[in-house]
């Protein structure tokens, strides 16, 4: 029997459409509808009036309806019959209602297609069972057919490929996974990769992500955050500045694709470590929208909106955003976290392509969230903020000149700009496509905050050097086991901006699909920053300053172990990335193909700094005139094993040039990366399997923490990630992803350090997600959970801080009400007190930043 495929199916593959091609099946004997991606949030209902008729006809009228993606062998659903579906329902639960008595199930794939599948646990274990001839078929094949996950990360131009053919690891997270895990900010959602650690304590802008025994000390040096396939700002990190502190996840998003190691090194801006890649929403041929309004037991005051549909035919929209405001999880006292965000996107299909367009304006910022005296008695680890009323307001002295600004420390960290950019590709025919990526992004990154230097100690000890009463400024007389510690306001102003184009040629010659490209990347960073400004304070959450004549040094006198340092700066670094790529993907044999990539990058920067003892001081401005050139390149093998499992290998060498920072403490060396691979896929039925070992080596990686000792280190790490799922026919889903790790120092400036373990990065690490979704009479419901493990760390190189491993378990549950969603959420809720970071100036232990204490969220979202 040939395939049968539906009208629109039909047409929009005559016009090439990318996106509904490569939704078709591997299997030979299967028949696929497909509408435009569905971009609807969980709990959309649809207006339906199907007749009752042969299972195939209703299946296809349901997707032309609801524009969702359906996938089913003809040979399953011959001779069956589908009952009258008439009314509004969800997908989920019009689909249960068409297949029941069937034996058919409807399971979501990763990518957001439907799966029709028979009720069995059968796994297959030949590609022949699945190819052979659809007339050859009289009775239902042994296994469900497979569907497509296509991703376009670490591809040239982002051409895409199949999840399951890919020569690396990667993994997917759709709109669902996004709205279970309800991340508190864009790298908590990173958690839910394997090989990537993340230290989400700082607060909505203020992580640390580490990649799979990468050495650093901090921020996010290996990780690159691309929309669209295009990366928002192509420096991963610079000194309180990393990717995710200028991009916000909302509705807007459909999925998220990341990936470690691989070909990274080749493509886009060549990074070696973690690249992650956001999709936005697309409209399709019918309006939907949704407002969500979300509230919390920390007084979370948010909504959410979403509108998607038709302008004219093949031209599509997407609208949406959200408004918030909260004084945080660690309450400041006043409205800490206050956001905005507004992203459109105009999506444009052609006969032979697509063109697309965003733009994005972000103005979201929160309180950012340093560590603390976690030795102090009545400290409460989950909820304890120093910054408070009393010490929201700064004048700080800004020149030489002795002129002063005024400082609002609630303005905390974030970003107030816009990305904007789009793709645009198109197959010339004889094998000829060109695609092209492009982006804008320009904002304030600013990062105000309260920072600890040195430790706290009791008033007795400060009475050894200030005899007498100690007092706040604001009256308040301290006992002598009182605790008080110097904080310091902290001031980093960044104006940035980047240009970046993608443009990519791909030419099919025989068995050889070869592509040719040139990344093209500008971007700058004007920073004024003021830090250090010590003065001491009680140590009390939201506590107040000491009253002269009390002061910095007397506290360090006393044993603080405080620096009591100022540091100013103003600088302007301007930088220029000029990189040609080429790749084959050679299919040796049919089960064999070998993927090529090289790379020839020109790295040029210009910088400037002028800095001084709390304030630039204008008296030796200090130049950088910088230009490099390296070439990475890797090879990868995939082995298809079957049409539903394969093995790969990679080998890479890719390159981290300095940064701005990095030439203001006087360290010109490249950093180089070489990454070995060696991966297992398992894709059938109700399984996925992604099983990946690594080795990585690094040489010239530098610590130059801001007050902190130079460090210049080789690194070795080896270890294996595990990425699997499954899910039942009865509603049950088992999703799995840990890393186990070995890292180790080869070689350092500080030679007691050789022979230790990289710092802040654990051994191992576990996230176990169980999700049930089941009717309660007429409400669609799903109750899901995450018990996140994770071993010791050590706070620095050293390894003299042990940062003590601990569990933490979230609860949620979604209901489906007609058109209105609700969704429950309880965050840590055994109040775990984990450490994810020591103080970097302070060693001795006395200070560490908890992740965040236990919090619930409710959110009630009307889908029309």
């Amino acid at each position: 029997m040939p395939k049968s495929l539906s009208k629109p199916f039909d047409r929009r593959l005559a016009w090439g459409s990318t996106a509904a091609a490569a939704l078709m099946l591997l299997a030979a004997p299967a028949a696929v509808h497909a509408q435009q991606t569905p971009q609807q949030t969980r709990g959309s209902t649809y207006s339906f009036d199907i007749p009752a008729q042969d299972l195939s006809s209703a299946l296809r009228a349901f997707g032309q309806a609801s524009g969702q993606q359906l996938a089913f062998d003809e040979a399953s659903v011959r001779g069956k019959r589908a009952p009258a579906l008439s009314g509004a329902y969800t997908a989920e639960a019009g689909l249960k209602r068409l297949l029941n008595g069937t034996g058919l199930s409807a399971q979501p794939t990763a990518s957001g297609v439907y799966a029709i599948r028979a009720k069995t646990l059968l796994v297959a274990t030949s590609a022949q069972s699945q190819a052979a001839p659809a007339t050859a078929v009289e009775s239902e094949p042994e296994t469900p057919a497979q569907v497509e996950e296509v991703i376009v990360v670490g591809t040239p131009g982002g051409k895409g490929i199949d999840k399951l053919a890919a020569s690396f690891a990667v993994t997917t997270v759709n709109a669902d996974d996004i709205t279970k895990a309800s991340p508190k900010s864009t790298a908590e959602l990173l958690t839910l990769v394997p090989g990537v650690w993340v230290e989400t304590s700082g607060g909505v802008a203020g992580a640390n992500v580490f990649v799979r025994g990468f050495p650093a000390t901090g921020d996010a040096e290996f990780l690159t955050i691309q929309l669209q396939g295009s990366p928002i700002y192509p420096p991963s990190t610079l000194s309180f500045l990393e990717n995710s502190s200028i991009f916000r996840v909302d509705e807007t998003i459909s999925r998220m694709e990341a990936l470690r190691g691989g070909p990274n090194p080749i493509f886009s801006n060549g990074q070696p470590g973690l690249t992650t890649n956001f999709q936005l929403k697309e409209g399709g041929e019918e309006t939907h929208g949704l407002v969500k309004l979300s509230t919390s037991d920390y007084d979370l005051r948010r909504v959410d909106g979403l509108l998607s549909g038709k302008l004219a035919d093949d031209l599509y929209f997407m609208v949406g955003g959200y408004a918030t405001t909260s004084p945080g999880v660690r309450d400041t006292q006043f409205d800490s976290e206050v956001g905005q965000q507004f992203t459109v996107n105009i999506t444009k299909r052609m006969e032979h392509g697509k063109l697309n367009l965003y733009a994005r304006y972000t103005d979201d910022h929160g309180a950012w969230y340093l560590p603390f005296a976690i030795n102090v008695p009545g400290v409460d680890k989950g909820t304890y903020t120093q910054i408070g009323e009393a010490s929201r307001f700064h004048t700080l002295q800004i020149n030489a000149a002795g002129a002063t600004r005024n400082f609002d420390l609630a303005d905390g960290r974030g970003f107030k700009g816009f990305v904007a950019g789009g793709g645009f590709e198109h197959e010339f025919g004889d094998g000829w496509t060109v695609r092209d990526r492009f982006s804008l992004t320009d904002g304030d990154a600013n990062t105000y905050g309260l920072v600890p230097d040195g430790a706290a100690i009791t008033v007795v000890s400060l009475n050894t050097v200030v005899p007498g009463t100690i007092s706040t400024r604001g009256g308040a007389a301290l006992g002598p086991n009182d605790y008080v510690q110097n904080w310091g306001a902290w001031i980093v102003e960044k104006k940035i901006k980047a240009l970046t184009n993608d443009l990519s040629i791909g030419k099919t010659v025989g068995t050889h699909q070869l592509s040719a490209g040139y990344y093209a990347s500008s971007f700058k960073s004007d920073d004024f920053w003021t830090i250090g400004n010590v003065e001491p304070m009680q140590v009390k959450a939201n506590g107040d300053y000491l009253a002269a004549p009390v002061t910095c040094a007397d506290l360090a006198t006393a044993g603080s172990t405080s620096s009591c340092f100022k540091f100013g700066l103003t600088s302007a670094g301007d930088g220029r990335v000029d990189a040609l790529y080429l790749g084959d993907s050679w299919q040796v044999i049919d089960p064999l193909r070998i993927d090529l990539g090289v790379r020839r990058e020109r790295f040029q920067t210009d910088y400037v700094v002028d800095d001084g003892p709390g304030f630039p001081d204008g008296l030796a401005p200090r130049t950088t005139d910088y230009s490099n050139s390296k070439t990475s390149y890797t090879v990868g093998v995939n082995y298809d094993i079957n049409g539903v499992s394969g093995v790969f290998g990679r080998y890479s060498r890719g390159y981290k040039f300095p940064s701005f920072d990095n030439f203001r403490e006087g360290l010109t060396d490249t950093l180089s990366v070489d990454q070995y691979e060696l991966g297992y896929k398992l894709r059938s039925g109700p399984f996925e399997l992604y099983a990946t070992g690594f080795a990585n080596e690094f040489k010239g990686a530098k610590f130059a923490d801001v007050g902190g000792i130079q460090e210049s280190n080789s690194n070795k790490a080896h270890g294996l990630e595990l990425d699997g799922r499954w899910r039942s026919d009865f509603g049950l889903s088992l999703a799995l992803n840990g890393t186990f790790q070995k890292t180790e120092i080869t070689k350092s400036s500080i030679p007691a350090n050789k022979g230790n373990s990289a710092q802040r990065q654990p051994d191992w690490m576990i996230r176990f997600t169980p999700s049930y979704d089941v009717t309660l009479g007429s409400v669609e419901s799903t109750f899901y959970g995450t018990v996140s493990a994770v071993d010791d760390r050590f706070a620095d190189n050293a390894n003299s801080q042990v940062l003590k491993g601990y569990t933490k378990i979230d609860l949620g549950a979604i209901f489906d009400v007609a058109d209105f969603t609700v969704q429950v959420s309880g965050d840590n809720l055994t109040d775990s007190h984990g450490l994810t970071e020591g103080d970097p100036r302070s060693t001795s232990g006395a200070n560490a930043r908890p992740i965040l204490g236990r919090s619930f969220k409710v959110s009630v979202g009307y889908n029309f």
